[in-house]
Parts: structure tokens; C-alpha cells; sequence
């Protein structure tokens, strides 16, 4: 059985740290930010860590 590839999409919006977690960035930035709160937008703009719920799923698909 040949190996699975890995799903190209989610590998561009996924990485890996050095300690093997997963980082993404926050959806709802993309636009109607003049709506947004200042407060709103600087938590948006930083990255986070992918919910332990999501890990599995997610490591699976990107190796």
C-alpha cells in the first residue's frame, strides 16, 4: 500500500514547532475590520496554538 500524502492546503496553513505543536493563525481577519475593535484585531493578529481536540486530526492529515 503506497504511503498518503499530505494534504498541500492544510500544510501551507499549518506548522510545526520545535516541540511539535501546531500553530495557525485566527480566522476573521480577512475583512470588515473597521468594525472590529482595536482590542479585537491585535488578538486576531497573533498566532495560536491548534486545540488538543483538533491535534490528532490535524497531524494526521499534514504527515
Amino acid at each position: 500500500m503506497p504511503k498518503m500524502k499530505s494534504k498541500k492546503a492544510l500544510t501551507k496553513r499549518v506548522k510545526v514547532t520545535g516541540t511539535g505543536k501546531l500553530v495557525r493563525h485566527s480566522a476573521y481577519t480577512g475583512h470588515n475590520s473597521h468594525q472590529k475593535t482595536t482590542k479585537q484585531k491585535k488578538r486576531l493578529s497573533k498566532a495560536s496554538v491548534v486545540d488538543h481536540s483538533d491535534y490528532k486530526r490535524i497531524k494526521d492529515l499534514i504527515q
